[in-house]
């Protein structure tokens, strides 16, 4: 028999403000201490360097938490131009110094124009992304690099904030899969030496903003009611899929596994709830059946 999970069933999502120099895993132990909750992930891992939104998902919210990944964002970053580091960030050890050419802020933003909307992105080594199993941060760090393919992003909007002292504030609004190292880089280079980030805080993931989120110091000064009270409920983001409300006899057959039987009014994924109780995803077919496709037990 396994060993039992201590802690308790905590479900529900909590939007943190991570604080400077600790990893996304070492934010999330400590919020989930908080809570004494005995199951927790967090989605879109922020790297020491960087503040801001992270979002993080206990109990059953954890079944929801890949499809948040999927999330576009919202970054503020500060990108310091003729400096390269091995890292793309102030954590790395320079490897490049360049001069700065005399830069009016009509060639910067052209230049960030050129930014906007569909690129491609060559991935830094210093990313989780596999190569025949093994982490590419971990092979950089063998001193290997590999070559890598270049993906298709999109950039919404790339706004400048500020230029002084050879630094560049921008807001970026991006698709997932984008590395915001590898954009610093790319700009610096497109502007005529380098670049590497020196400041980064996520703005916003999908549906949800910085303003909703709570530091860690808020968090441990709240009693329990408000701090159960903070969590956002697990069908939060899946506010823009279609939603089903299930009979008694249907709900008891979709707890089961079963496929039931509806109206025909179309395909897709669809919300189940049962008396305003959220039960979990359920796949609509053409002929009107209705299959669980996944089922959230937030009651337990």
């Amino acid at each position: 028999m396994g060993k039992r999970k201590s802690g308790r069933n905590v479900h529900g999502i909590l939007l943190l403000d991570k604080r400077l120099g600790i990893s996304s895993n070492k934010a999330l132990q400590e919020v989930r201490r908080l809570f004494d909750a005995n199951k927790a992930g967090h989605t879109g891992s922020l790297d020491p360097l960087a503040t801001g939104l992270l979002p993080l998902c206990f109990g059953e919210a954890t079944k929801v938490s890949a499809l948040m990944l999927d999330d576009d964002k919202r970054y503020q970053v500060v990108v310091k131009l003729g400096v390269m580091t091995d890292t793309g960030d102030a954590e790395g050890v320079v490897i490049d110094t360049r001069p700065v050419p005399e830069l009016s802020l009509f060639e910067i933003e052209g230049c960030l124009q050129r930014f906007t909307g569909d690129i491609g992105q060559v991935p830094p080594m210093y990313s989780a992304l596999k190569h025949q199993g093994k982490k590419l941060y971990e092979l950089a760090r063998e001193g290997k690099t590999i070559e890598r393919i270049a993906r298709r992003i999109h950039i919404f909007e790339l706004k400048l904030l500020g230029f002084a002292d050879n630094q560049l504030t921008l807001e970026v609004a991006c698709s997932k899969g984008t590395y915001i190292r590898s954009l610093a880089e790319d700009i610096g280079y497109a502007l005529g030496c380098c670049g590497t980030v020196t400041a980064l805080r996520r703005l916003a993931a999908g549906q949800f903003d910085i303003v909703q989120a709570k530091t860690i110091e808020e968090l441990s000064a709240m009693d329990e009611q408000d701090l159960f009270g903070s969590l956002i409920a697990v069908d939060k983001p899946l506010a823009a899929i279609p939603f089903l409300n299930l009979s008694d006899i249907q709900a008891i057959n979709i707890r089961y596994g079963q496929t039931i039987s509806l109206e025909p009014t179309g395909a897709g994924t669809v919300r189940l709830y049962h008396d305003a109780v959220f039960l979990g995803l359920g796949e609509r077919l053409l002929d009107g059946r209705l299959s669980p496709k996944k089922l959230f037990n937030i009651n337990r």
